[in-house]
């Protein structure tokens, strides 16, 4: 009797304190207007990045903390983990928000590091594009054929990568969707009259003196261009393609070609992977574009016309306006 009156106490209690006002908050709880589901790949390519134990090195949380703010643009709500439920009937949720960074924080990947190629060589190899990373390689994504089929996609790795491997690396379902879900994983913007969370101890910058000082393009082509195109400007083989004695870089007849890759992004395969519209997902701004082309115009041995914020702006304009009307 004094069994079953303390157990029956136990569950009562824990319906009453825990699963109640559980199932009640998470009905309350719902994904942000902007929020788009899981694709069928995206679902499938969560579920390897919980098997290959992602979850203990990346986190998906943006804190209310000002150190916090290159991976998103705002602090996480409680609506943002919404659409996170149980991986399985028998599987508990799994605890995407992470516990510890050892590698970066992955809640704006999808627009940080858009790109599939870059993703897939990635996953390859982490030392192929981040030299100094300490992620291990995940090679069994991948398989090494001879004669890749017309629907497979080929990963350009570099040779000196292969280890003695002939044939060329064909990227698996489970990579594919592994990308997919990365690609997916955006900071949704709140709604007009939702108060935006604060970023909490704001570090002082020092103001710049100099008149007319404007952003700093080495900082912001490290931030946005040298995971592809490396600190040394020569990009990756097969890959990513080389800004070192580019002649898109240096022809200050063609600044327009140079703008629109920038802020639309360019497909020049077979030779390259495709480029992500990097400067319209960061909202580049005039001064920031016109502050990259000079430090690639005046790198690696590059001689480029150095160009100013009104001439970029007026190119902007323009590219924008040839955007719409296609």
């Amino acid at each position: 009797m004094l069994f079953t009156v303390a157990t029956l106490f136990f569950v009562v209690l824990t319906i009453l304190v825990a699963i109640i006002p559980a199932v009640n908050n998470q009905n309350r709880n719902r994904p942000l207007p902007g929020a788009e589901p899981l694709s069928a790949e995206a679902a499938k390519g969560k579920a390897v990045f919980i098997a290959n134990g992602c979850v203990a090195c990346h986190t998906q949380q943006v804190r209310n903390v000002d150190m916090d703010k290159i991976w998103g643009s705002r602090p996480g709500v409680p609506a943002d983990y919404a659409g996170i439920t149980r991986t399985s009937i028998w599987q508990n949720t799994a605890t995407l928000m992470g516990t510890e960074r050892t590698g970066p924080d992955l809640t704006d990947i999808g627009n940080r590091q858009p790109s599939r190629d870059w993703n897939l060589v990635h996953l390859y190899n982490p030392r192929i594009v981040v030299e100094a990373s300490v992620m291990p390689a995940y090679p069994w994504l991948f398989t090494i054929k001879d004669t890749p089929d017309e629907n497979d996609v080929v990963v350009n790795v570099p040779p000196d990568y292969m280890k003695g491997k002939k044939g060329k690396v064909v990227a698996t379902s489970d990579a594919l969707n592994l990308v997919a879900y990365l690609q997916s994983l955006k900071q949704v913007q709140l709604p007009d009259g939702m108060p935006e969370p604060a970023f909490l101890y704001k570090r002082e910058i020092e103001q710049s003196t100099t008149p007319g000082k404007g952003p700093d393009g080495a900082a912001l082509y490290i931030a946005n261009c040298q995971s592809c195109h490396q600190a040394n400007g020569e990009g990756l083989p097969g890959a990513f393609p080389p800004l070192k004695g580019s002649k898109v870089v240096n022809d200050d007849a063609n600044l327009e070609l140079y703008v629109d890759i920038i802020m639309n992004g360019y497909d020049a395969r077979p030779e390259y992977g495709a480029m992500a519209p990097i400067g319209t997902i960061m909202n580049f701004s005039e001064q920031d574009v016109a502050a990259i082309i000079n430090h690639e115009r005046s790198s690696w041995g590059n001689n480029g016309k150095k160009v100013t914020p009104e001439e970029i702006k007026k190119i902007m304009d323009f590219v924008k306006l040839k955007a719409a009307t296609q």
